[in-house]
């Protein structure tokens, strides 16, 4: 199953610091997140994209886990000649994880 068939993401970025946030549609849904979405695989995930393991925090109280990753420093959204590194591709990415 595709992530986005359970969650849908928000994201942020300023500079090398990017946010994703995965919120779960369903309540009953949250805890299969919470499983299978670890930092680890959202690291493996985007391997080269970042520069080191990402954090990841639990938000339970709103069905969500939300991840800091921090991209190489040429890869920074306004530091890159890529057309688009914002964190809105990379989250859109991160829904497109099998779990």
């Amino acid at each position: 199953m595709l992530l986005r068939t359970i969650a849908h993401s928000r994201t942020g970025d300023k500079g090398r610091n990017l946010t994703i946030s995965l919120i779960a549609y369903r309540e009953q849904d949250y805890p299969l997140l919470e499983r299978e979405v670890t930092a680890e695989r959202v690291s493996a995930y985007f391997g080269d994209l970042i520069d080191r393991p990402a954090l990841r925090y639990t938000l339970a109280g709103i069905c969500a886990l939300n991840f800091v990753l921090h991209r190489p420093a040429a890869q920074g959204v306004t530091r890159s000649l890529a057309l688009d590194t914002h964190g809105k591709s990379l989250g859109y990415a991160l829904l497109n994880m099998e779990i």
